[in-house]
């Protein structure tokens, strides 16, 4: 099922045959280098399909992100619940993204989550949208400044699902974009 769609990309739900590039970019070291471990083909399954599963019950989750032109999926984009209780309050909407190496660099994932905001804002009515990195991701942040977010210096983080043994991708900054600042943008 098509989702939204840009100029070059479709936002969709996942298919049985985006198992391989799933699977790849949950245990590439460069792609998942700023999370605490790669996730097995069995995991990177498990994952795919609660994914598809939130996506046909909410609305909201990770979407297969696709190349019109290739019709390649190449990762995932959406807007899901943060589900960090005790660090941001309950039903806060995150924007995140994970991209295969190869398709780096070509501003897909600002393209994306560009027509991801403006879904999230105009269509679901969010009030505010954040999202978050370990504080040395700066190709994420650098795409989340690239939206328009802001970042939010009191927010700064210990992420509470990073285990201990990784104390150097504990630490994550918080970006913070609202409907009015979104909205407001586009007005001037």
């Amino acid at each position: 099922m098509m989702f939204l769609e840009t100029d070059r990309l479709i936002l969709r739900s996942w298919k049985d045959s985006d198992r391989d590039l799933f699977r790849e970019i949950n245990r590439d070291a460069k792609v998942m280098e700023f999370f605490p471990y790669q996730r097995s083909h069995e995991e990177a399954d498990a994952m795919m399909d609660k994914i598809n599963g939130l996506i046909h019950d909410t609305g909201l989750c990770f979407f297969a992100l696709e190349l019109k032109e290739t019709e390649e999926p190449m990762g995932f984009c959406g807007l899901t619940d943060a589900m960090l209780p005790g660090v941001l309050p309950e039903g806060t909407i995150e924007i995140g993204w994970r991209l295969a190496t190869r398709f780096w660099g070509n501003g897909y994932v600002t393209e994306a989550a560009s027509a991801l905001l403006d879904y999230g804002f105009r269509i679901k009515g969010l009030d505010e949208i954040v999202s978050f990195a370990v504080e040395e991701n700066h190709r994420s942040t650098a795409v989340m400044k690239r939206l328009g977010m802001t970042q939010d210096i009191s927010g700064s983080f210990i992420h509470p699902r990073v285990p201990t043994s990784h104390p150097h991708l504990q630490r994550h900054v918080l970006y913070r974009l609202t409907a009015e600042e979104f909205i407001g943008r586009e007005t001037t």
